[in-house]
């Protein structure tokens, strides 16, 4: 059975029917799964947000204040990212929720952004690291291994943090780990990528954001190779958004399965687009629903899938559990470690994880066994 959230994100129509109490619980699930602000803006859009109860509607007008604060506080981050990196002559792209709501698309209503994501070439990683530093942000992964393990086999640097605004900043080289399955060149994602288009002032006219294909590509694999769910309903909502608009221009879904083919992320793309389609009831052609065209599993192992992901997609919130979503979260938390690094490299770095908490008898004893 669908919750309540998504039903109503289905169908803005059914909440003149609802009562206090089912108000109360619909705020609930949207303020768990991130997606309150969203709510309100959609509600707004389809004329139904003079006929909610005063109760719940103080909820939606504060989330939505809330969501513009963030918006001009993202503004205002991406500018002065963009004004450190500007002597670099480094190319700079935006990810994710930074993108969404520079470039003005419908994914951004009342999107709620916890840190910021950009883009740059690999073999620029250490000018911009450098060109950062100086304007404030500093890593927040100080120990040793973790530091290794980023720098050696993720996809990112460690998360920095601003000394002063305290803003979290993610740089990026590539989508997925280099160590992931799913790896491939960045280099096409560099070459494709589209000025901003809605610059709003000189600072941000040389700022970046990925192609179409290539944003709806990033968000399928962030939320089918992460195995992450806390806001899984959200970036499901967020892909939801991106198809509809950018399906306006003609050629995109023949363009999107061709790129996803180009860059072998086709199942994740076949994942997005089926759950799409089952939970949010978004409009997606056959050919990207089909595991033989996109590169899909077996019969048996989608089986196994629909069950762990018409689980972990529903909104973290007690309301929303059924029989084994607690399991079906913790499967795909594990499967998202087999799909971003082998076991002879995970392993040693979870086991290293695990002795470095708080000296404890174990950790002593494994490392000083004569003790």
């Amino acid at each position: 059975m669908a919750s309540l959230l998504v039903s109503v994100l289905r169908d803005p129509g059914q909440v003149t029917r609802l009562s206090l109490e089912e108000w109360d619980l619909l705020v609930r699930q949207a303020r768990r799964t991130n997606l309150l602000a969203r709510l309100a803006i959609v509600l707004d859009e389809h004329g139904r947000f003079a006929a909610i109860p005063e109760q719940p509607r103080r909820h939606l007008d504060s989330v939505r204040l809330l969501a513009a604060k963030q918006h001009r506080d993202i503004r205002w981050e991406v500018r002065s990212i963009r004004r450190a990196l500007r002597g670099t002559a480094i190319p700079v792209i935006l990810l994710k929720g930074a993108a969404y709501v520079m470039e003005g698309l419908s994914a951004a209503r009342g999107r709620l952004v916890s840190d910021l994501d950009i883009l740059v070439p690999r073999d620029d990683l250490p000018d911009t690291e450098q060109a950062l530093m100086i304007a404030g942000w500093q890593s927040s992964h100080l120990d040793k291994r973790d530091q290794r393990y980023y720098r050696k086999w993720m996809h990112e640097l460690p998360p920095l943090k601003h000394m002063r605004r305290l803003s979290v900043l993610d740089v990026h080289h590539t989508l997925v780990p280099l160590t992931s399955r799913y790896h491939f060149d960045a280099t096409p994602l560099f070459t494709d990528a589209r000025v901003l288009e809605k610059a709003a002032t000189p600072v941000d006219s040389d700022l970046l954001v990925l192609s179409r294909e290539d944003m709806v590509i990033h968000s399928a694999v962030h939320l089918f190779c992460d195995g992450e769910f806390d806001h899984g309903l959200r970036d499901l909502a967020d892909l939801d958004d991106l198809v509809r608009e950018f399906s306006q221009t003609a050629g995109f879904w023949e363009a999107l399965q061709g790129r996803a083919r180009t860059l072998r992320l086709g199942r994740p793309v076949f994942y997005a687009m089926r759950y799409l389609q089952r939970i949010l009831g978004t409009p997606v052609p056959e050919a990207l629903r089909d595991p033989r065209v996109m590169g899909g599993p077996n019969r048996l192992i989608q089986g196994v899938m629909d069950f762990l992901f018409m689980r972990a997609l529903e909104p973290d919130h007690p309301s929303c559990d059924r029989s084994f979503t607690a399991l079906a979260r913790w499967v795909l938390y594990v499967r998202a470690h087999y799909l971003r690094m082998p076991l002879h490299l995970l392993l040693p770095h979870l086991l290293g994880k695990v002795l470095r908490r708080d000296e404890s008898p174990l950790a002593v004893a494994v490392r000083n066994p004569g003790e």
